[in-house]
Formats: C-alpha cells, structure tokens, sequence
C-alpha cells in the first residue's frame, strides 16, 4: 500500500513535469511547443508548428498512460509512460545536436533550456514511480491453499509418506485397543461340575 502511494506521487510528478515541459524553452529560448512531431524523423526546421502537432502530443499520451496506470496500479503502463518520454526527448536531442551540430548548454538562455530538462526528468520520474509501485496483488495461488476438510486424510488414516518422528505410538494409544477403553471388563467363563444322580447312589458322600 504504502509502496504503491509513493511510486504514484513519484509517477504523477514526472508526468505534470512532462507536461509542462513544452511550454518551457528547449534550445536557443524555443518552446517544446514549437518543434512538430514530424521533425522528430524528417529533420528539425524553423516551422512553428501547431499545439496538437507538437512533443506536446505525446507527452499528454504518457500522462493519460501514467493515470491509468495509478488507477489500476500497473508498474507496466507508468514505465511504458517513462520511456515515451524519454524516447521522444532523446530522439530531439538527436535531431537538434544534427541540426546545430552539436548541442550546448548556456546559462544566458542559449543551448538547452529548462524545458528538455524538466521532460528527462519527467521521465526518469515516471521509471523510479514504476520501480517503486509494488503493483497489484495477486490472489494465493491453488497449490498455496490448504486442502478442502474433505480431501484431508482421516487421522487414523496411514500416511503415504510414513509415520512422522512427532506421531503418537499406536502402541500407547487408547483406540488401538477396545478392551482397554471398555466400560466393563471381558466377560469370563468358567466349568461348573454337573451333578450325576447314579454315581451319588453308588458312592454316597460321607455322613449320608
């Protein structure tokens, strides 16, 4: 929780960075505003192009993918988020350094301004917030949960894997023996002399 609150304030800060950088001076006091897409491929010219043809337009793309990744805590669509930004930003700095023939920076509004810087930013934001985000959590898998109490072996049932050390001897316990556990003990028999009237007759007990 705590992980995927701080990767999604890092995310968004990298994309209202993003944003915000084409209206910031790139080069030589130029906005980002400024420079078309299509520049990007064909070579950068002194046209000023309109705002919905502009690296805004795929700066706002990143921002739209880092909300829904926020939303639905996807570390895939705010990384894919960075790397739009990055990708378009690098891919004008190469245009630029071939136009210019090499790329300066100058503290008197020359060179590279704020607003390239604030676009790599952006996008190194947008990575660190992916690294960060733990991402949605997955439900337990089916070999992690406990088997249902029907397909739990009875206890007095053998084990496949054999008695464990902490098993109770069978030996010692009271079900293994039915007679032990019985309210009343076996009943016993016993032989009782039957009484023979015609041997009495022929030997009389004394004092008959």
């Amino acid at each position: 929780m705590i992980r995927n609150l701080a990767g999604s304030v890092l995310a968004l800060a990298g994309a209202t960075a993003a944003v915000w950088s084409p209206f910031r001076a790139w080069y030589d006091g130029r906005h980002g505003r400024d420079y078309a897409i299509d520049e990007l491929f064909t070579g950068i010219t002194d046209a000023r192009a309109e705002v919905i043809g502009s690296l805004l337009a795929p700066f706002l793309f990143a921002a739209l993918l880092t909300l829904l990744g926020v939303l639905l805590r996807s570390r895939l669509l705010v990384a894919c988020a960075g790397i739009v930004v990055l990708g378009f930003t690098v891919l004008w700095m190469v245009r630029v350094g071939q136009a210019e023939g090499s790329l300066t920076v100058g503290g008197d509004g020359g060179g590279l301004g704020d607003g390239a810087a604030n676009a790599l930013g952006g996008g190194v934001l947008l990575l660190i917030g992916a690294l960060v985000m733990s991402g949605r959590s997955r439900a337990p898998h089916r070999g992690d949960r406990p088997p249902p109490r029907s397909a739990r072996p009875a206890p007095d049932a053998p084990r496949p894997d054999g008695p464990r050390p902490d098993d109770p001897d069978p030996r010692e316990d009271p079900r293994a023996h039915p007679q032990a556990s019985a309210p009343y003990a076996a009943t016993q028999t016993y032989d009782v002399p039957v009484r023979d009237p015609d041997q009495e007759r022929r030997n009389p007990p004394p004092g008959s």
